[in-house]
Parts: C-alpha cells; sequence; structure tokens
C-alpha cells in the first residue's frame, strides 16, 4: 500500500471513529466510507458523502451530521489541513500534501513493480479474444479487438489475476469449407487449368497467394488425387498457413495467447455430443416440428433456440455452448469473451444456455467492440487503396506503427464507436494523444541528459524532498500516488481504457510543471528535489506504457 492508498485509508478510518464517537450510527450499521477525488480542485482533494449516507439512522439532515463528523475528526491522525462542508452535505477534505513527497520513494523503491497489487486476489479469468475464422488476414475490426483484449489481459495481470488468453479457432462449419473450396479453385488457376469459383469463396490476396505458392511447391501433383484426399489436403493447408499468418501478424502486434482451442478438436472430442446429452438429461430440451430446441426463455433469452436441425445438422450455437460449457469445467472464476459488433443477440442465448446447464451466468463477460472508422487526408476510408479490400492490421501497422495503433484502440472503451485518424496518429505534436505520452519520457530523459553534461548526478535523493513545495509538485505526486489503484479499478471493471486515459492526464501534468519550472538552477537541492520527481515520473510513464505494450521511448 503506498503512501496516498495508506492515507485513504488512515482518512476512512477517521472518519468511521467520528461517526461512532459523535453517537450518529454503531459501527454495524455503518457501511463503506466512499472517498472521491473531486472534479475542482477548489472543492479539495478529497470528498465523501457519509453524511448524506446516514440520514436515516442518525435522523438529522446532512449538513448536521457533516458538521458532527467534523468536529469529531483527529486531523493529524487523518493528515488533513482543512475540512470543508459542501453543498446539501459533501465533506471536502484538504490533505497535508507534504506527505505526498513520500509517494516518490513508493515509486523509486517498487520500480517496475510500481501499479501492480494483488487485488484479484489469484482469481482466474479466461480471455477470449479475436478468434477469427482462419480465412484471411485480420482487419480492422479484429485490430481493436485484439489492442483491447491484450491490454485488458495485462491489465488484470498486472491486479493481481491469473489470465489465460484464448483464442477459438473455428476451423469447422462452412467457413472453411468455402475457404477450402477457393484454394482449390485459385490452385487449378495457378496451373492454368479449367476452374470454377464457389459463389460464396473468399477473393482476397491471401488465397490467391498461397494457391500460387503452392503451385509451384506441388506442381500439379495434388490434381491427380481423388476428391476426397484432395479436399483434406487443400482444408488442412489453407489451415495451417492461415493461422501461421495470423499468428505471425499478431506476434508483431505483439499479442500472444496462451491457448489455441479447436472447434474440431471439441466436436473429435465428443464434447459437442456430451453437451446435447446433459441438457436433455436435465430436462431442458423438447423437440419441435422435428428440431430439438432448447428451453432458453425459462433462462431470460427473449425465445427457445434450435439446438439440431430437421435435418440433423447442429446449429452454429450447439459447439458453441459446448464450448462454453468446457470453459466452466476448466474451473475459471470468471470468463470474458470479446465479440465483434455483430454478436449483441449472441449474448442472451449464451448466458441462457450456461444456466440451463446449472453454471452462474454472472461469472461470463460479454464485451462487444463497435465500429471503427478510419480517416485519411480528412475522408473516410473503406478499403484498402492496395487490395480494394478491406484494410488490413498489417496495412495499419504498417501505415502508423505499432505504438500508435495500440495506444489508439486501447484508449476506448469498447462500447463507443472509435474514429481513428491516421494522420493524427503519425504526427509528432501535442494533438497526439501517442505522441504526447511518450514525448512526457522521452522529455524527461533529455533533462536527465543535460542535467548529467553539467555534472549533476541523475539519482533519487529522499533528504531532500522537502524542497518539493510547489501546489503542481504536489498535483503531480497525487497523481503518481493514483497509479496502483487506477490499474486495480481498470482490472475490476474491466476497463483497460482507464489506464491510457490516465497516462494522458500525468503526461499532461508533467508537460505543464515543465512548462513553468526548471529543473536546474542554483539551489542544488531544488535541483536534487525536483530530479527525483523527474524520476518517479518517467517510471510510472514507462510502468504504464509498458502495462499497454507500447514503447517508452528516451529520444524523439
Amino acid at each position: 500500500m503506498n503512501v496516498l492508498e495508506q492515507m485513504k485509508e488512515n482518512l476512512k478510518h477517521e472518519i468511521r471513529q467520528a461517526v461512532i464517537r459523535a453517537g450518529l450510527a454503531e459501527e454495524s450499521q455503518l457501511s463503506e466510507v466512499a472517498l472521491e477525488v473531486p472534479r475542482d480542485k477548489a472543492h479539495g482533494d478529497l470528498a465523501t458523502n457519509m453524511a448524506m449516507q446516514l440520514t436515516k439512522i442518525a435522523r438529522k439532515n446532512p449538513r448536521q451530521i457533516a458538521e458532527a463528523i467534523i468536529e469529531g475528526i483527529d486531523r493529524k491522525k487523518a493528515h488533513v489541513r482543512k475540512i470543508e462542508i459542501a453543498g446539501p452535505g459533501f465533506i471536502n477534505f484538504f490533505v497535508d500534501r507534504s506527505l505526498l513527497t513520500q509517494v516518490t520513494k513508493d515509486v523509486i523503491q517498487q520500480g517496475s513493480k510500481y501499479g501492480e497489487s494483488d487485488g484479484g486476489q489469484g482469481q482466474k479469468v479466461l480471455v477470449e479474444f479475436v478468434s477469427a475464422n482462419p480465412t484471411g488476414s485480420l482487419h480492422l475490426g479484429h485490430a481493436r479487438g485484439a489492442a483491447f483484449g491484450d491490454v485488458l489481459c495485462r491489465v488484470m495481470a498486472s491486479a493481481g489475476f491469473a489470465v489465460t488468453r484464448e483464442y477459438y479457432i473455428n476451423d469447422a462449419g462452412n467457413q472453411i469449407h468455402n475457404m477450402t473450396l477457393s484454394l482449390e479453385a485459385r490452385y487449378r488457376e495457378a496451373l492454368k487449368l479449367e476452374s470454377e469459383f464457389p459463389e460464396d469463396g473468399y477473393r482476397g490476396r491471401d488465397i490467391i497467394e498461397m494457391a500460387e505458392q503452392l503451385a509451384k511447391e506441388e506442381g500439379d501433383r495434388l490434381i491427380h488425387l481423388d476428391a476426397e484426399e484432395r479436399y483434406e489436403v487443400f482444408r488442412k493447408v489453407g489451415l495451417q498457413r492461415l493461422l501461421e499468418k495470423i499468428k505471425k501478424d499478431l506476434g508483431a502486434y505483439r499479442v500472444q495467447f496462451d491457448s489455441w482451442f479447436s472447434e474440431v478438436g471439441l466436436h473429435e472430442s465428443g464434447a459437442v455430443e456430451e453437451a446435447l446429452e446433459e441438457l436433455k438429461g436435465l430436462g431442458k430440451t423438447y423437440e419441435k416440428d422435428g428440431a430439438l430446441w432448447l428451453k432458453s426463455t425459462d433462462y431470460g433469452d427473449d425465445k427457445d433456440r434450435v439446438l439440431v436441425k430437421q435435418d440433423g445438422t447442429y446449429t452454429y450455437l450447439t459447439p458453441d455452448i459446448a464450448y462454453h460449457r468446457n470453459k466452466y469445467n476448466r474451473g475459471f472464476d470468471r470468463i470474458v469473451d470479446i465479440f465483434g459488433a455483430d454478436h449483441h443477440g449472441y449474448i442472451p442465448r449464451m448466458k441462457a444456455a450456461m444456466g440451463a446447464l446449472g453454471f452462474d451466468p454472472a461469472k461470463l463477460t460479454f464485451l462487444v467492440t463497435q465500429m471503427v472508422k478510419l480517416y485519411q487526408g480528412g475522408e473516410l476510408i473503406k478499403m484498402s487503396k492496395r487490395t480494394g479490400k478491406a484494410i488490413t492490421l498489417v496495412e495499419l501497422m504498417e501505415e502508423v506503427g505499432v505504438d500508435a495503433t495500440r495506444f489508439i484502440f486501447a484508449s476506448r472503451g469498447l462500447d463507443s464507436h472509435l474514429e481513428f485518424d491516421m494522420d493524427l496518429a503519425v504526427t509528432q505534436s501535442n494533438e497526439n494523444p501517442v505522441f504526447y505520452v511518450q514525448y512526457a519520457h522521452a522529455r524527461i530523459n533529455s533533462v536527465f541528459r543535460q542535467a548529467q553534461e553539467r555534472g549533476l548526478t541523475v539519482r533519487f535523493d529522499e533528504e531532500s524532498l522537502s524542497a518539493l513545495t510547489l501546489e503542481q509538485e504536489y498535483d503531480l505526486l497525487q497523481k503518481l500516488g493514483e497509479f496502483p489503484s487506477e490499474v486495480a479499478t481498470a482490472a475490476e471493471q474491466m476497463a483497460p481504457h482507464r489506464v491510457v486515459r490516465y497516462l494522458f492526464e500525468l503526461a499532461g501534468q508533467f508537460h505543464s510543471y515543465y512548462n513553468a519550472h526548471r529543473v536546474i538552477q542554483e539551489d542544488e537541492q531544488v535541483n536534487r528535489a525536483r530530479l527525483s520527481l523527474y524520476l518517479a515520473t518517467a517510471q510510472v510513464l514507462k510502468n504504464g506504457l509498458n502495462m499497454i505494450s507500447v514503447n517508452a521511448p528516451e529520444k524523439m
């Protein structure tokens, strides 16, 4: 627990004791004391609505309660220098900010670990994301989901959760059938043979290039195989090479998975039939019009769902139920699915299916990716200029770089639409949020180089910290102290964009301080104190950027 968190805990304790001492409530009647940072600095450093929460118990108006609480607080123990009542009964606290100088010590001592916590208490979390059909390159939508999913996993791991990243390979079903037929048709074309391209085939460059490579490697050998064997060769080769490309592209995007779960493997293991038999045995299905139905309306769905069609084949929902049954049976405490924008209707039916199997649907969280609009030169870009198809992840990385792509996609919650300005993403200006944050780190390192050129030693000097007395220094120290709790909140709320927002705000406070106050001046104690503050700021910026897997450059 760092200085700022300890300060908050002390204040919470003093508020509770003041309530009890004033006879406003018994300890058993008290809920958790909520402390918030006011938006307006004029309203103090921390505020609580405790007085308003106690109106029914204390049977007094909130301002009377607030006055009684204030009277009973030991200001020295609470480390507050001033307390005010605002509005209907908010209590605003102005803390003894000189204590904040110890935040720098916390940061330096913990180094790269600063910001980590054990709030997750080792809870096992499975996060499934990307899971694109292996039929072509990853595109713009996958790029957003991949960045968000990876940053979410990193943030949750930093907050003490045991995170497993999983990619579900849709290697069964009609999409793979169409990919196989497309590859064979392009292979025949590469050999200058007659070819009939499937109506629902994949026309992307990936399939064409793969077929041309296959023709070079195999010549016309595959043409002479019998139909069944030939089909299986094209299916296996297509899947293997497309998956290899997906893994390579994700690796370049700094996204790694712990598990690659095959849908074919799910079928071959008998898990789909097992899930069906379990639902039947529990009485959660019925037959109607020659089909097998799930009683999903019993569990909050808007209608019952077909599991087995009249022709005996499964609907797409059935193997997905088996897959999620498998997730629960692996013993995860939380299961998170990150889906594309077209999956909204999927959520109630899957939660219903898990409820029907006797699992807790509350363990299952769905995060749905909203659309991305890509702009360049002030115009909306819908298609790749190179291929005439959807913009791919690789093209985006080539155009604007991995850092900018990841940072921008991780900067907003998935539930909001995102406008990605490619020109802004490569601009070296303060309007570019990626540059703005990275430049703060580079700027600090530039100051360190200047200090060393003047013969100053760049090191942490605890004895000099009392020289940090400016309001902007206290603001910066307070911001540094908030980092661990910000990471913990981002993890618990599954809102990793909070970390990106924090970095932007921290960079803003640093740039403002840098522009207003010189580090290197006549007073040696001030020099040492400010260099110590800079060291702590650089460490937190680096930790935060590492958490979202974006570089923290020392020069720009």
